[in-house]
């Protein structure tokens, strides 16, 4: 992790936490030393911006990564519904591989 970046991204956060990209930022950068950091990170998102469709496809991973693996299939599961009620294909795609993948490994 790189600390000046993590610097420049508290600092951002702290400047305008209601901006989801911010937490976002936060909870990816932690994801790489910082496991319970980013948990955090991505439950605030989850509770704060739930329509923000990027955290699902990490947050579902980081989740199941932890083994907390009812979290992490719901996670797929609402990423899927919320990326086709926006009409974003390509994540529901890419969240619907995932999700496959989470089921082959985790669930088999």
């Amino acid at each position: 992790m790189n600390n000046t970046r993590l610097a420049f991204l508290l600092q951002f956060f702290e400047e305008d936490s209601n901006d989801p990209f911010n937490a976002y930022a936060l909870a990816m950068e932690y994801q790489q030393t910082d496991v319970t950091k980013a948990a955090e990170y991505f439950q605030l998102l989850l509770e704060q911006h739930p329509d923000y469709l990027p955290t699902y496809y990490h947050a579902a991973a980081l989740f199941a990564e932890l083994e907390q693996l009812d979290l992490a299939e719901q996670l797929y599961q609402k990423g899927m519904q919320l990326a086709l009620s926006q009409q974003n294909t390509k994540t529901y795609q890419e969240l619907q591989r995932a999700y496959r993948g989470f089921q082959d490994e985790y669930l088999s």
